[in-house]
């Protein structure tokens, strides 16, 4: 059971990192930037198509924080 938490914690790493490499355009174009982009947007464009258009920020990485976070509690 530790081996899934563990997973859980590392991707919920990724989505953070991913948030925060989406504030800094000049890394857009490096290539562990668009893998790092591509592994996140794995959860997040699912999300997104359900979310509001004229939202002011991109919510779906919380969304699926919360998700993973009540998954890991309840594993």
């Amino acid at each position: 059971m530790g081996i899934i938490r563990s997973l859980i914690e590392i991707y919920i790493l990724l989505l953070f990192v991913d948030v925060i490499l989406s504030y800094l355009p000049q890394f857009k174009r490096n290539v562990w930037v668009m893998r790092i982009h591509k592994g996140a947007n794995y959860t997040c464009a699912p999300i997104r198509k359900y979310l509001p258009n004229d939202l002011p920020f991109d919510f779906s990485p919380l969304v699926v924080i919360l998700v993973l976070t009540i998954l890991k509690a309840l594993w």
